[in-house]
């Protein structure tokens, strides 16, 4: 089963012989009016912190103004997957860039009429989070309707690199656009980014985009927020997609807890020089935008769950650990840029899996569930990390006590010597969750354990030809106890 399993990675591996990118004409329209789309939220999101900060002058504003579009994006994300899984995935594409067109036509009727007030930069930034809720799973549903199964993971790591390159072309642009242009340029220059991605999506046809399934459509419909429920669900009835996600989960909790101390660290470690941690941003999106173009040419590690364990591994060890050991800008920029390098192979691969594992019907509410149980950390990591580092770690640093009796000869005293350790000990144990879950036999084998769904699965419910946790073939039905309780956890 292995060997099969492999046999069919080798081939997509191989790429094809007409060239890496042959047949993806489709994603590749998509994907072109998505990544100017997601350049031109960048710009918006740059120019609100710029108008905030010169209205208020306070830090709390901004991390305000954070919060706002993080936590509608993150808790509407299972309302969303589920919704997504009611209509055609085009119909989805439609509405999450729809959406958010029509926020941003509001905001540019309001600049122009009589100019925008804080609250409603806010309120709109929601809506804009909102909308950008339906996004990730409408995209994650699309992806192998535009593309075959051998060209997920290139697929995936594009998105990944047009995400990068917005992170770091965004804020530069936008810096350019307010001083030359203003917030009204901007505000339509947005307008039109989402415009091209609406035509895209309406230009490409997606094969095998026929909505929900006929019995689904034609039955009692269940509320949305059961099948949201139901999502979540599916992700834990398979012990291989549950031990996955519970390491991918893990891992993402303590990296944010670590880098959200990266910036401050940069600051006290450098004494303020906004230079140095200018560079060091720019390493995060050169890296990111590298690391998802080799990957797309690459396509990625043939044993996809290893590959990605050995990636976290990586990008511990380089954007964690040596981040916290570097003492000065050329380090740090090393380090991190190596790590954030790893970043899309890591999540590509990780969405590639849950592409070829769960059935077609089930996309949109296994990955709205993906993202609520990935980034719903986010906030709690960054709320904790900054009284830990200014009352725990920063004092501990300065006083030579607590985990710097052990830390204290490799990180130093200094400024910003606490925050280097929150990042270390982040690191390690991103590394430790990772080791361990390599050693289960349940996610280092999840290609042979869990067959990916073929187009004779389309009708079902979920996959049922699993031989998780057996060894078994996939052909051979779980009818014991003791198979059914391995095969659904």
């Amino acid at each position: 089963m292995a060997d099969a399993a492999r046999s069919q990675d080798d081939t997509a591996h191989d790429g094809g012989k007409n060239g890496r990118f042959t047949g993806m004409g489709p994603f590749m329209l998509v994907w072109s009016g998505q990544a100017v789309s997601l350049v031109g939220n960048s710009v918006l999101r740059f120019a609100f912190v710029f108008e905030t900060w010169s209205a208020t002058g306070r830090a709390t504003a901004l991390t305000t103004l954070s919060l706002c579009a993080l936590l509608p994006q993150v808790l509407l994300s299972p309302l969303a997957g589920a919704f997504v899984d009611r209509v055609k995935r085009r119909t989805a594409l439609q509405l999450a860039d729809g959406g958010g067109l029509l926020v941003v036509a509001l905001l540019a009727v309001l600049h122009f009429t009589g100019g925008l007030r804080t609250w409603e930069v806010y309120g709109a930034v929601m809506l804009l989070g909102g909308a950008a809720a339906f996004q990730f799973p409408a995209l994650g549903a699309a992806v192998p309707l535009l593309v075959d199964k051998s060209r997920l993971q290139r697929a995936n790591s594009l998105l990944a690199s047009a995400k990068s390159t917005a992170d770091v072309g965004g804020p530069a642009l936008g810096g350019l656009l307010v001083a030359f242009s203003g917030l009204g340029f901007i505000l339509v220059a947005d307008l039109v980014s989402f415009a091209l991605a609406l035509a895209a999506i309406r230009v490409v046809r997606m094969k095998g985009d026929n909505g929900p399934a006929a019995e689904a459509a034609g039955g009692p419909r269940k509320k949305l927020v059961a099948e949201a429920v139901e999502g979540m669900r599916f992700l834990f009835r398979f012990p291989s997609l549950r031990d996955l996600m519970l390491a991918f989960c893990c891992v993402n909790l303590v990296m944010v807890f670590g880098f959200a101390a990266v910036q401050p660290m940069v600051l006290a470690r450098s004494g303020g020089e906004t230079s140095a941690l200018a560079s060091v941003n720019t390493a995060i999106g050169v890296g990111g935008v590298a690391g998802g173009l080799l990957m797309a040419a690459w396509s990625g590690p043939r044993n996809r769950a290893r590959g990605m364990l050995l990636g976290i591994i990586g990008m511990c060890l380089s954007a964690q650990v040596a981040m916290a050991l570097a003492g000065e800008v050329v380090g740090w920029c090393a380090a991190i840029l190596v790590g954030a390098a790893l970043m899309p192979m890591i999540n590509g691969t990780m969405q590639a899996i849950v592409q070829t594992k769960v059935p077609q019907e089930w996309h949109g509410r296994v990955f709205g569930a993906v993202m609520f149980l990935s980034q719903i950390s986010v906030p709690l990591a960054t709320a904790v990390s900054g009284p830990l580092a200014d009352h725990v770690f920063e004092p501990q640093a300065a006083d030579g006590s607590g985990v710097f009796v052990v830390l204290g000869p490799l990180l130093g005293d200094g400024p910003g010597s606490g925050m280097a350790a929150m990042l270390l000990v982040a690191g390690l144990c991103g590394i430790t969750v990772a080791v361990l879950s390599m050693s289960r036999r349940t996610v280092r084998e999840i290609d042979s354990l869990l067959p990916d769904v073929t187009d004779d699965d389309a009708d079902s419910t979920v996959p049922t030809d699993s031989a998780e946790s057996t060894g078994t073939t996939g052909t051979d039905k779980p009818d014991t106890p003791e198979n059914k309780a391995l095969v659904e956890g």
